[in-house]
């Protein structure tokens, strides 16, 4: 029996305020009034990404690929017999304004799932919306961890998928002294301390970590201090146009990347073409994603893609790639949701539910096949490590051997292993939503 109004206006709150805190509590309340679907009506969705602000230089990119996206979807009949329907929306890179979105994507457009965010810090802005309304956010890009919800599908690498080859691989290359910049909030703050464990483990030396307020674009006093540490190579989690910033204002400073590159989490073909391509050139990157890879599936969905009109960027991206892999593995979760407990009955978190063991076969995705894990709800990959040339294109220079495993809590063993139901600690207490 569907819930009434007024059962939601008694029931439903919503927590409206950005958490940083990790490892916070937050309880389910019931689903969200009227995220239901109806046969033959459009599925909508919410795409909540920023199109100005700081974070544009990414998250335009995912806003016009999910449209791609759905327009291929639909092109193809739809999911059963309905079409998507997209609800956009531009966060403006502010933190509040993700929060207040998120609600009137859920509570007012009535939308079925959120596709959104770029940083962690928007994504645990509007997670305590997600949850208190037991909705669905697929998170598409890299983060950080330590986070085990019932809500949320990531389709984007962890730590122990990137930044845990990538350390050994640039200590093997070019040395064991390394200085970390990021930007300062959770996720680069979080990254590192795994970033910090693999370093260890390489025999490597951390020489100074700085972080510089999101958005800023002046390091002058941060490359000082690298110049005087002398570094053989950078470990960047500065992101969005400060990434931009911080790229241009090594070159422009003097530094030469064949003696100090930089090696990032981020900085890839779209950040590459937004600060020029001599400015990327010779720097090192960590993605399950390049342009350059080669597969039939990635060259028609580069094809396609830039002769689109979504294309006006002029290139694809990990983070875009990421995004368009979320399209699937929704349309894929949706349609398991129907079979199993027919259209009217499919809810949010039912498609989550559903969605563990999804694969999105190497004929669809352009990294090649990849699927949901069925206890953590994030993505079985294979990461590479990419170096930027000289036309800001990547040469794969290493690819993994085979699909690595997400392990949300790689460096908290003691914290307990992210299970369906929730954050199972040693001792076997099951904690819902932690993030």
């Amino acid at each position: 029996m569907k819930p009434s109004r007024r059962d939601f206006l008694k029931k439903a709150s919503i927590a409206g305020v950005a958490l940083a805190a990790p490892h916070l509590w937050l309880p389910v309340t019931r689903e969200a009034w009227g995220a239901t679907l109806n046969k033959g009506e459009p599925i909508k969705v919410g795409l909540l990404f920023s199109l100005t602000g700081g974070l544009a230089v990414p998250e335009e990119d995912s806003t016009l690929v999910m449209q791609y996206a759905i327009d291929e979807i639909n092109a193809a009949g739809g999911i059963a017999g309905s079409p998507i329907e997209p609800v956009i929306v531009d966060a403006k890179s502010d933190f509040n304004v993700y929060s207040e979105k998120a609600k009137e994507l859920i509570l007012r457009n009535k939308v079925i799932a959120l596709f959104g965010c770029y940083t962690s810090a928007s994504r645990k802005a509007i997670l305590p919306t997600v949850m208190s309304q037991n909705h669905l956010l697929y998170y598409p890009t890299c983060y950080e961890g330590a986070e085990c919800t019932q809500n949320t599908i990531c389709t984007g690498p962890l730590a122990n998928q990137h930044s845990k080859d990538l350390i050994p691989f640039m200590v093997e290359k070019f040395g064991k002294k390394v200085f970390f910049v990021g930007s300062n909030y959770v996720w680069p703050k979080e990254s590192n301390k795994n970033a910090k464990i693999w370093l260890q483990n390489a025999g490597g030396e951390l020489l100074g970590e700085e972080y510089i307020p999101l958005g800023s674009s002046e390091f002058g006093p941060v490359l000082n201090k690298i110049r005087q540490a002398k570094p053989d190579f950078i470990f960047s989690t500065v992101v969005g146009a400060s990434d931009i910033a911080f790229h241009k204002q090594f070159k422009q400073e003097g530094f030469k990347v064949d003696e100090m590159p930089i090696a990032s989490l981020t900085t890839g073909e779209i950040e590459t073409k937004a600060m020029g391509n001599e400015f990327g050139a010779g720097h090192f990157l960590s993605a399950p994603y390049f342009q350059n890879l080669e597969s039939p599936t990635n060259a028609k969905f580069v094809e396609s893609f830039l002769k689109s009109k979504y294309g006006k960027n002029g290139t694809t991206h990990y983070n875009m790639e990421e995004t368009y892999l979320s399209a699937y593995v929704f349309k894929a979760g949706i349609e398991k949701a129907i079979a199993q407990f027919g259209v009217e009955e499919v809810t949010p978190r039912k498609i989550r539910d559903v969605s563990g063991g999804i694969k999105v076969s190497a004929d669809i995705s352009p990294e090649g096949e990849i699927w949901i894990d069925e206890q953590n709800f994030n993505t079985w990959l294979v990461p590479k490590i990419g170096q930027c040339q000289a036309d800001g294109s990547f040469k794969i220079v290493k690819t993994a051997s085979e699909h690595v495993a997400p392990d949300p809590y790689s460096i908290y063993a003691d914290i307990g292993k992210c299970s369906a139901n929730g954050l199972v600690a040693p001792d076997g207490k099951v904690r819902k939503n932690v993030i």
